[in-house]
């Protein structure tokens, strides 16, 4: 059984080295719960992310709940959610009382103009890890989406809301809900 301190210092050690928000911390994430730790295979973890990013919260916060649960529970989801709010917490807690002094400082704005692109990097990363195995009009389902969103300024939510009413009746189907009791049978 996993003890609630690797959990800890598990999550405490994606939440120190990662920046750029929570969409830099997946590559992480994935590689410490599938190839390092082995918590998770790599369709529970696309699930889980899948659920992350519907939920309000996070997605860095709500992935750390969903492996943290299901490796130990309540007590584990706790551990998780520690140790990727600790670093964060005081980092910020750092920023916010020092960067009064420092916000005007030319260094410190070309350090932050220099970090852009990478944050960019990191927040791709996962998700063109994420497309790979998918079948080309889900991706082109997708970035359509993505564009109806950025030009049209269509909120998000009415996406998940039609793709899940969507999902739910695709799987009602007899032909389309086959892939998911498949699924089902051999969990």
């Amino acid at each position: 059984m996993t003890s609630l301190w690797t959990i800890f210092a598990s999550f405490l050690k994606i939440g120190a080295f990662t920046f750029g928000g929570g969409y830099a911390m997946i590559p992480l994430i994935e590689a410490e719960m599938i190839q390092k730790r082995g918590w998770l295979t790599r369709e529970e973890f696309i699930n889980q992310l899948t659920i992350a990013q519907s939920i309000p919260g996070p997605i860095a916060l709500n992935t750390a709940v969903f492996v943290g649960y299901k490796t130990r529970g309540v007590k584990g989801a706790l551990s998780a959610l520690v140790g990727v709010v600790i670093p964060s917490f005081f980092i910020i807690l750092l920023i916010a009382t020092c960067f009064t002094e420092f916000k005007d400082n030319a260094v410190v704005a070309a350090a932050f103009k220099g970090m852009r692109p990478a944050v960019v990097a990191l927040i791709a990363a996962p998700l063109i890890g994420m497309a790979k195995g998918m079948s080309w009009w889900k991706i082109a389902l997708a970035l359509a989406v993505s564009v109806v969103i950025w030009l049209l300024g269509v909120s998000p939510i009415w996406f998940i809301f039609v793709g899940a009413l969507v999902g739910i009746g695709w799987s009602f189907r007899p032909e389309g809900g086959s892939e998911v009791r498949k699924e089902e049978k051999e969990l």
